[in-house]
């Protein structure tokens, strides 16, 4: 299986070239590059570096000829006996094991499923580097830094919790992304979004990159990749008359942010949402998370949590289900609103 078949789960993520901490690269320019842009020159020499991390070792003072720092505008003399003085990079550790704390549901040699808090973010990226499931999942699992993206096949964004399968071996792994693939495994989330939502309604809506802001994705016929969510209402109140809906949205496809942005495209955006909030009642939205703080009750993001998540084992080929109650926050979150907590039980947990 190639690595494009991933694309539809996990986000592309440039990790960038891997280099030590504190070394040093000797290099001499010869006659031949006389006349041409250092750093097009140590490009040509040093490919296993794209010319943009030259230009910024250069502009940084880590480029010497002969002991001095070089201009990064110069053109090469064919004469130079260079020192590059490579930083130590947060990337180098991006995959290293952590001893950060999992909530493990269910373990065996082939799967574990994990209950990814809010505010962890699952595979390391700019920002990022460390602290993260991939991090923790390599330290509590050693046997998946044998499997590509350490077993990690469908991610949840940062501020959202819940379940995650996590494959500990090729096989496993090549199973489990056939199954996001054909559509057979189920994965539900309960939301809290503004808005009367719809009781039952299926919301087909391609997505691509948001051609306006590069860190948002949108709803784009003609140039996304089909998506779709199965939503259901539980439960509406009011809030300083302005209605709130407690859903459940399953989820058919796996893009980026999907829940997030199908329910804004139908002007229901998440409650507490940082990014996707067209349309909501801003000021009341203020109001609220305000008064949850007065109670002691922080929520960093949005409100949605993946507590039910159904798959075929890789190894016995059964049918498993497993289930995990919303963090405290939203559950007091809930009760704050006088949603009563019988509403989601009975829909929600299996």
């Amino acid at each position: 299986m190639n690595e494009m078949e991933y694309s539809d789960y996990i986000d592309d993520e440039h990790v960038g070239e891997e280099v030590s901490e504190g070394e040093v690269i000797e290099l001499e320019i010869t006659p031949e590059f006389r006349g041409e842009r250092i750093d097009k020159a140590i490009a040509r020499l040093l490919t296993s570096y794209s010319r943009s991390k030259i230009q910024n070792w250069l502009e940084a003072g880590l480029v010497h000829n002969n002991g001095i720092a070089i201009d990064p505008k110069c053109n090469a003399s064919g004469m130079e006996h260079l020192k590059i003085y490579i930083p130590s990079d947060p990337q180098n550790g991006a995959y290293q094991a952590e001893n950060i704390p999992l909530d493990v549901i269910y373990s065996d040699s082939d799967i574990a499923v994990i209950n990814k808090p809010f505010g962890m973010v699952v595979h390391p990226g700019a920002g990022n580097w460390s602290g993260t499931l991939l991090n923790a999942v390599l330290y509590h699992f050693p046997e998946c830094s044998l499997v590509p993206r350490a077993g990690i096949v469908h991610r949840l964004d940062k501020d959202t919790s819940g379940l995650l399968v996590i494959a500990k071996n090729i096989q496993a792994q090549h199973a489990l992304v056939q199954q996001l693939q054909n559509r057979s495994m189920h994965r539900k989330y309960l939301a809290l979004a503004w808005g009367k939502t719809p009781i039952q309604k299926v919301i087909h809506g391609a997505i691509g990159r948001d051609p306006k802001d590069r860190l948002k994705m949108s709803v784009r016929s003609n140039h996304g990749k089909e998506a779709i969510t199965n939503v259901k209402t539980l439960h509406q109140v009011t809030y300083h008359e302005k209605f709130i809906s407690l859903v459940t949205c399953v989820l058919e496809t796996g893009r980026t942010h999907q829940i997030r942005v199908h329910l804004e495209s139908i002007g229901h955006a998440l409650v507490n949402d940082p990014i996707y909030k067209n349309k909501i009642p801003n000021q009341i939205s203020a109001e609220l998370i305000g008064d949850l703080n007065n109670h002691k009750i922080y929520f960093p993001g949005q409100f949605l949590h993946a507590g039910n998540l159904g798959l075929v084992h890789p190894t016995t080929n059964e049918s498993v289900q497993f289930q995990c109650e919303p963090p405290i926050n939203f559950i007091e979150t809930l009760s704050f609103l006088n949603i009563p907590s019988e509403v989601w039980q009975t829909e929600f947990l299996l």
